[in-house]
């Protein structure tokens, strides 16, 4: 195996992967902006007629009888232009990004293998900032316009994660994929950063600099991405030798080349998938959930303003991306010490990253209007989910290692499917009336679907590498058994694979 010994500051690889960082980045930014921005878009309450205050702070201003403070309160802040729309309009406003999202979540991975990941996201990131700079501009027409630039956003920004896992797998050795897949977690650190920065433009400038900020921004970033990324190390200009003949040593040696369509009818007939597509969907509705109504709980209900909204909505992502760094660690001590196998493992830590987080939604339906323990428990249930870096994020792996991408993609569809059905869920609820009892089903409700599909992958999902997973039929290797290629290399590489 040939060594990569030169002593670089910054090898290419290592700059690959801090792109990929940014680029789940800008993804998020993209993505989430909507659910803070069309809080100070609308009326409050959905009427022009009727200033809306929160339940939570009207019954403050009840116990305390302050006249001057309840005037204060209902006053509408100065953001801009506000539109009635109401709650429906806003669920489908919400959903309809997620609506073209599940489109190209399947195909992504194919338009990136036909013309290269680097240009396949470059030109959809770009189309997807020009997109949101015009919303200022279409909402004052219509909200249909709206509906329909964030479903053309949704369906441009479906791509951007098949090609991502196409491009680490040109650029990654096998012995450093765990790094290149941690850089996926820079949409988590977009969410934390996007919703407070968000949220202090518009009381300063107003809602419509809170797109054309981002817009702007991302379309700066492309530039980099088109600077500094290339789809292989030898199309890669800045590349030394030594490491371009590293890296395509470890891939040309341990990456199957023999292409084969995936096995679809096993797949659909397989027991195992099913569960692991119902614990993908349970996860993808807890964290869409506060993804989309977020913002709006902590501001029209709990009474924060948009500014502290943001912080506030922003801590349950920056706890599940902490949480997930702690969980993986003690996923890996295991694995290495043998003392679980990867079902028992899987199905354990389903406990942490289901069970636990609707155990914390359920108790978020009774903390009322205690806004401290109601931060506490929505922070704690999507920091538990961390977990899912043990379960539902690693399960296709599992399962059929020559297919994970595939795999991986048609549940994210299926899973996607709740980024449109929690905000038409939340905005049919509470289009009579937004307050405390509309929540407390809201969080019911996810707090059984998180529970239930997590009970559902416990009793019929598996760790166990399935019989379709393989281009020859022939002996099934131990279960949970990772791409025996893999294996060769981490034992032969480890001294001398330092990014």
């Amino acid at each position: 195996m040939l060594s990569c010994k030169k002593k670089e500051l910054l090898p290419t690889r290592a700059t690959v992967a801090i792109m990929v960082f940014t680029a789940c980045f800008m993804s998020y930014v993209l993505r989430v902006n909507m659910s803070i921005n069309l809080i100070a878009m609308v009326e409050p309450g959905g009427s022009s007629k009727e200033p809306h205050i929160p339940e939570c702070t009207k019954n403050e201003l009840e116990s305390t009888n302050s006249t001057e403070s309840s005037e204060k309160l209902s006053s509408v802040p100065d953001y801009g232009a506000r539109y009635d729309w109401k709650s429906e309009i806003q669920g489908l406003i919400l959903g309809s990004y997620f609506w073209g999202y599940i489109l190209t979540s399947i195909p992504g991975g194919l338009l990136a293998e036909q013309f290269g990941p680097v240009r396949t996201i470059g030109i959809t990131t770009i189309l997807s900032g020009a997109l949101t700079l015009l919303i200022p501009l279409g909402a004052s027409f219509h909200y249909g316009v709206v509906i329909a630039a964030r479903f053309l956003t949704g369906a441009l920004s479906g791509v951007v994660y098949p090609s991502l896992h196409c491009l680490i797998s040109r650029w990654a050795p096998p012995v450093e994929k765990g790094k290149f897949t941690g850089a996926l977690l820079g949409g988590t650190l977009g969410t934390v950063i996007t919703w407070p920065v968000l949220g202090y433009i518009m009381q300063m400038v107003g809602w419509s600099w809170a797109f054309f900020i981002p817009g702007i921004f991302v379309l700066l970033w492309c530039i980099l991405w088109f600077l500094l990324v290339a789809d292989t190390p030898e199309a890669h200009s800045r590349i030394s030798d030594d490491e371009k003949m590293y890296i395509s040593k470890c891939l040309g040696d341990n990456i199957v080349k023999v292409k084969k369509l995936p096995p679809y009818k096993d797949m659909f007939f397989s027991i195992p998938f099913w569960a692991y597509t119902v614990l993908h969907f349970g996860n993808l509705w807890g964290l869409y959930l506060l993804l989309t109504a977020g913002p709006k709980f902590m501001s029209e209900v709990l009474g924060f303003d948009l500014g502290h909204s943001g912080v506030l909505a922003s801590l349950p992502y920056l706890a599940r991306m902490l949480f997930g760094f702690v969980f993986g660690f003690i996923g890996d001590f295991i694995r290495k010490r043998q003392w679980l196998s990867v079902t028992a493992t899987r199905k354990f830590f389903v406990i942490f990253s289901h069970i636990i987080p609707g155990i914390f939604l359920t108790a978020q339906t009774i903390s009322g209007c205690n806004s401290t323990l109601a931060v506490i428990f929505l922070t704690l249930a999507l920091g538990m989910n961390g977990a899912s870096t043990l379960t539902n994020l690693q399960n296709s792996q599992d399962l059929a290692p020559n297919f994970a991408g595939t795999v991986y993609g048609i549940v994210n569809c299926i899973g996607g499917t709740t980024g449109f059905i929690t905000p038409i869920l939340t905005g049919y609820i509470t289009k009579e009336n937004n307050g405390m009892n509309e929540w407390q089903l809201i969080f019911w409700i996810g707090a059984a679907v998180y529970i239930g599909s997590g009970i559902v992958f416990c009793i019929f999902g598996s760790g166990q590498t399935q019989a379709w997973n393989y281009i020859e039929k022939g002996e099934l290797p131990k279960e949970g058994l990772e791409n025996p290629a893999f294996e060769n290399v981490n034992e032969t590489t480890e001294h001398n694979t330092k990014v």
